[in-house]
């Protein structure tokens, strides 16, 4: 037996799987309870809204693209890889490119095809490195914020607990976490039976459409991914705004000139935490079935946040536009022509 395409289908299946019939699941009938393959339903079905999100977010991949690694070659080019804020702004534009490039080139590809397949295997491996960089990315962020605490509250000290031996350990226990984290995510759903439909209502492989899909109950398996997933997103929000608000609080014995580059700086870095976790919350801590919702919160951490990160580190930060200019200025390509 084979699965009709489309809404029709759809609800064909379900509605044999929810009766209880197991005879009628599709990879049963071929003595394999898993499903070699899933399709992304995407984000759209109307077609011309289809080609106008092709062009914009193709757009926006290339923009992520160039501004990131503009970023990332500045900073590794010139001295502003000495300093920690410096250095750890790199690993976070590098982890912004990886992070889109698990998304984006399939979303964009997928908009122009009207059903879109994705292996089982590629399903988990993209599910895997989505998690792997977006759990490194706020680790990454925590580092950011701590470096940032370590200036302005122990500036005295600042050197030698901020150490280049420092910054490695940090980016590499960032890099384990969220290896961990991710292993965790695969683990759960690698052994999860999906024996009826295959559609996946989103437009990349995740955790909670994935687990929609499994011919068992999963109720337990939702509340762990929310502990695990949506409770630590909250823990850390909260302790990055605690942090932000001690640092802001001791700004009031500084110099009105120390005053103003504390807050640009520590503005550059709320206004980064406030896009990347505000969606995050909203899609890994609500039990709902919304999943419509979901898609627009995770556009917002896989394509918008890497997408204007570039534009907050550079546009209001005097020595990335002064090194930028250096680097990417008219006389250096020239030069290097």
């Amino acid at each position: 037996m084979t699965v009709p395409r489309g809404p029709a289908g759809i609800k064909n299946s379900l509605v044999q799987y929810r009766g209880g019939d197991k005879h009628l699941c599709p990879w049963e009938k071929n003595g394999n309870e898993n499903a070699n393959e899933f399709i992304l339903l995407g984000l759209f079905t109307n077609e011309d809204v289809k080609a106008t999100c092709t062009v914009i977010f193709s757009f926006c991949y290339l923009e992520i693209l160039s501004g990131n690694l503009a970023i990332l070659l500045t900073i590794r080019g010139s001295h502003l890889g000495e300093q920690p804020m410096y250095f750890f702004l790199s690993y976070l534009s590098f982890l912004d490119v990886c992070f889109t490039s698990t998304v984006a080139p399939k979303l964009i590809t997928d908009l122009l095809v009207q059903w879109n397949t994705i292996s089982f295997s590629g399903c988990m491996c993209q599910m895997f490195h989505a998690h792997f960089f977006g759990a490194t990315e706020i680790f990454i962020l925590v580092a950011m914020a701590y470096d940032c605490y370590v200036a302005i509250c122990r500036p005295l000290h600042y050197v030698v607990i901020m150490s280049r031996r420092a910054c490695y350990i940090l980016v590499m226990a960032s890099v384990i976490g969220a290896f961990i984290h991710s292993l965790m995510q695969v683990l759960i759903i690698i052994q999860l039976p999906f024996c009826g439909p295959n559609q996946i209502d989103h437009y990349f492989c995740d955790v909670f459409p994935l687990l929609k899909l499994a011919c068992t109950d999963t109720k337990l398996l939702k509340i762990i991914i929310v502990t695990t997933t949506g409770v630590l997103s909250i823990l850390t929000f909260v302790a990055l705004v605690i942090s932000y608000v001690i640092i802001l609080s001791t700004l009031r014995t500084h110099s009105s000139e120390g005053r103003r580059k504390a807050l640009s700086t520590c503005g550059l870095h709320i206004t980064v935490v406030l896009m990347f976790f505000l969606p995050l919350i909203f899609t890994y801590v609500r039990m709902a079935d919304s999943v419509s919702n979901d898609k627009v919160s995770a556009l917002f951490y896989t394509m918008i946040t890497p997408l204007f990160n570039p534009l907050i580190y550079t546009l209001r930060n005097a020595d990335m536009k002064n090194d930028m200019r250096k680097e990417w200025g008219p006389q250096r390509l020239s030069e290097g022509n």
